[in-house]
């Protein structure tokens, strides 16, 4: 379970730093799935849910084809964060789940606009 401290922190941020918080757990998804057996995966991908969670509705409504698509993510991610416990001894399972989450992490950063400012 998610401390409530962690969704207030992360609700006063704004948008583009959601975004680029969801992408960043998702990149250390990328780095942890490489570990068997690794707790932290399954951790991240709740953290990652909850991001999506809270912050999708504050997308609404000018930004309605990425709250599609984050929705659409979220769905993925629950769908690793039940498996994982069957699937992180697998090497070929954890290896889809690296590349998975690297395609979300990228998609979201540049959904985030934190890239256009550099």
């Amino acid at each position: 379970m998610i401390p409530a401290t962690r969704r207030e922190r992360y609700l006063k941020q704004n948008q583009p730093a959601r975004l680029g918080a969801l992408a960043a757990d998702l990149a250390r998804v990328v780095s942890a799935s490489g570990i068997p057996a690794v707790v932290a995966v399954r951790d991240l991908l709740e953290e990652s849910r909850a991001f999506i969670e809270w912050g999708t509705p504050t997308l609404l409504p000018d930004r309605v084809a990425d709250a599609a698509r984050l929705v659409e993510i979220g769905r993925g991610i629950t769908k690793w964060y039940w498996i994982w416990p069957q699937s992180q001894d697998n090497t070929a399972e954890r290896q889809k789940l690296a590349a998975q989450a690297q395609a979300w992490s990228d998609e979201i950063l540049q959904m985030s606009g934190l890239l256009e400012s550099e």
